[in-house]
């Protein structure tokens, strides 16, 4: 069943910025620097945001009616600092990307994650970004909060920068709210087409931490991982939830997998914080997989993790982009989450 949005009440703050069209993938990359034009002028024309327009040469029409209700608040952040990227990943890690880019840049991970001379430094921003989205929130700033940056994050593994991600942001933003704020349990939900591998390697014997991933079923999608026994390791069994989607799954086939797996295990769990990897590549339109999601799916499955962030974390979600490959889609989609991020829906 659809869950509506009632009233807009939640204050959503949105942290992006012009550096992230700086880093380089090269010529015909998917993960292209018009991926974060697309999105800044989609919630420029959506009326959510009133800030100048970062890329007036951008030829880009979304065709998006303004939205009504509360703007955006712009967060300012900074880039993550070494102690913060070392809770995820390796020193051994970290100095291999580092080393590459002052090079000149060069490949990651085969063919799929290269990088420029300044991508490491794009890469500390983008995890920044999304630590920044959860102090904003801890600090009841705002209640939810959006990070639109470069690179992904959700394939780099604790020890391997792969699938277009450097560093891991949504796990980096986690483990500072853990240090740092002193959260206890944390719920993480991804939504990309692409089994979030590198989140789960980070968490999976972490029973603090409940990762779940919707994704196309690994035999015919990157990275094929993400098989519905994958479950945790150890003390930590059971606190993975994978659940791989035929290709060909539509919208009725994901919001029943949330009604019926996704939203009674975070409510089993209770988290006390949720975090959202929010990929847009599981529209139909996308070139890189075969699910046929439309855009409201999007605005569906958001809703429905707010309503369980209502119940359980005072409404707080801390939400980072991760794929979407077609602009039009991507940036649709986007919108569509910001939107129902402001809503307050009942349950």
């Amino acid at each position: 069943m659809p869950y509506p949005p009632a009233k807009l009440s939640a204050m959503v703050g949105f942290c992006s910025g012009d550096i992230f069209v700086r880093h380089q993938t090269g010529p015909d990359h998917p993960e292209r620097p018009d991926r974060l034009r697309a999105i800044a002028r989609a919630v420029r024309q959506a009326g959510l945001i009133d800030s100048p327009d970062l890329f007036p040469e951008f030829k880009f029409d979304l065709n998006q009616s303004p939205l009504g209700g509360e703007k955006l608040l712009e967060l300012p952040y900074r880039p993550a600092d070494l102690a913060a990227i070392l809770r995820v990943h390796s020193t051994e890690m970290i100095e291999r990307i580092q080393q590459i880019c002052a090079s000149g840049g060069g490949l990651l991970d085969g063919a799929d994650t290269p990088v420029g001379p300044e991508s490491f430094e794009i890469a500390l921003h983008a995890a920044g970004a999304a630590m920044a989205c959860a102090d904003a929130v801890v600090s009841g700033r705002v209640q939810r909060a959006f990070a639109a940056v470069r690179p992904p994050g959700h394939h780099a593994e604790p020890n391997l920068p792969m699938g277009f991600c450097l560093l891991n942001n949504i796990a980096i933003a986690a483990r500072h709210l853990q240090s740092v704020h002193g959260v206890g349990r944390i719920g993480i939900v991804d939504f990309d087409v692409h089994h979030g591998n590198g989140t789960q390697a980070a968490f999976e014997s972490d029973s603090s931490v409940c990762f779940i991933s919707i994704h196309q079923e690994p035999q015919t999608c990157y990275p094929h991982t993400g098989h519905d026994w994958e479950i945790g390791l150890g003390h930590a069994r059971g606190s993975t939830l994978n659940l791989p989607m035929r290709a060909g799954s539509g919208d009725a086939d994901y919001l029943r997998a949330f009604d019926e797996r996704i939203v009674p295990k975070l409510d089993a769990f209770r988290p006390e914080m949720l975090l959202v990897s929010a990929g847009f590549d599981a529209h139909k339109d996308d070139p890189l997989a075969d699910i046929e999601l439309t855009d409201d799916a999007f605005a569906q499955m958001t809703l429905r993790l707010v309503a369980v962030a209502n119940a359980h974390c005072q409404g707080r979600i801390i939400s980072a982009l991760e794929g979407g490959y077609n602009l039009q889609a991507m940036a649709r989609g986007v919108v569509r989450h910001l939107a129902s991020l402001r809503s307050d829906p009942s349950r």
